[in-house]
């Protein structure tokens, strides 16, 4: 007997990368934040984890647990340097409100889902202009366990009352791609977040940036 594959009712998007030029940023603020202590780490290094959370990023940089006292206090400066140093200077990528604007045109609902905190995602979308385009937020309070685990996926689905089947990813990382694979979510990559191709290779189509994405939407698995 033919199954028809369940409709697709939802886009979930991470933020950081994908829609919002800020992984540089983020790489940045952890740099600063780890020297305030010391710890001298080479932004290359940095660039190369951004898009996991704060839980792995302080484990693998500072050699500490993210809820020690020190983790804590580590990842609490990062995101103060973040907001206050280069939070204003962001911008969204090329495409990106339009991108959300043709999920909606399609019938589909946004659902962030993000590692960030939920007061650092707010001020994200606020600096990109595009908040009031994503419908449903996930964030690191709703996940014990940061991007590449799927914990933030299910989550985000959890909250949009969606199916993984009814489902797909926006990402630009590896983290998202091996996130989507575990949740069972099919997941579009972009390369504005600063991976090649063979970084992205698992995900179920490649596009530069959200504008290259919405000129090939009909025939993007997003439409399918």
């Amino acid at each position: 007997m033919h199954r028809t594959a369940p409709m697709r009712r939802g886009v979930l998007l991470d933020i950081d990368g994908t829609l919002i030029d800020s992984n540089d940023a983020h790489a940045r603020a952890w740099v600063d934040a780890l020297a305030e202590t010391g710890r001298s780490v080479e932004l290359e290094r940095v660039r190369a984890l951004v898009g996991q959370g704060g839980d792995k990023m302080v484990a693998e940089l500072a050699h500490v647990a993210r809820d020690s006292r020190e983790g804590e206090a580590l990842s609490a400066r990062r995101k103060e340097l973040f907001l206050s140093r280069y939070c204003p200077t962001l911008r969204a990528l090329p495409g990106a409100r339009a991108l959300l604007a043709r999920i909606h045109a399609a019938g589909m609902v946004t659902v962030a889902a993000t590692s960030a905190e939920e007061d650092e995602l707010e001020a994200i979308l606020a600096q990109g202009r595009i908040g009031d385009l994503i419908d449903v937020r996930a964030t690191s309070s709703d996940a014990d366990r940061s991007k590449p685990d799927p914990d933030i996926i299910d989550a985000a689905l959890k909250r949009a009352h969606l199916a993984a089947g009814e489902a797909a990813l926006v990402g630009d990382t590896p983290w998202d791609v091996e996130a989507a694979r575990r949740a069972h979510v099919p997941i579009v990559a972009l390369r504005c977040g600063g991976w090649n191709d063979a970084a992205l290779a698992n995900a179920a189509a490649i596009y530069d940036d959200p504008a290259d994405l919405v000129a090939h939407f009909a025939e993007s698995p997003l439409a399918r």
